[in-house]
């Protein structure tokens, strides 16, 4: 991501994530996260992000398949999300979606 030209933040957990937000003097205009996380959950974590930056777009992951993931309630169908493994121009222009999707909630 950094090769396309974009800023990139990185962080180990959804705590340091959102500490490094809270200190971060722009604005940060996607997260991408996985689903599955020790402590808390992407969507958890993307709903806390939405405090400190009300317009974050977001980027899910998994290696669950989407269906899989909606069907347990973790997130909602229609989401922005890219499935593991993926390659590097799967990734990029999953991002590029993600950044130029319509608002419709911010994609949840």
């Amino acid at each position: 991501l950094q090769r396309l030209g974009y800023r990139v933040l990185t962080a180990s957990s959804p705590g340091d994530a959102l500490s490094m937000a809270e200190a971060y003097d722009r604005e940060i205009h996607l997260v991408i996260t996985d689903v599955v996380m020790p402590g808390m959950n992407g969507r958890e974590m993307v709903v806390k992000l939405r405090r400190l930056y009300p317009e974050i777009r977001q980027l899910y992951m998994s290696g669950y398949t989407a269906d899989i993931i909606a069907h347990r309630g973790v997130l909602d169908k229609g989401v922005n999300f890219i499935m593991k493994p993926f390659s590097r121009q799967d990734l990029s222009v999953r991002v590029r979606e993600a950044l130029d999707a319509v608002d419709s909630r911010l994609n949840r």
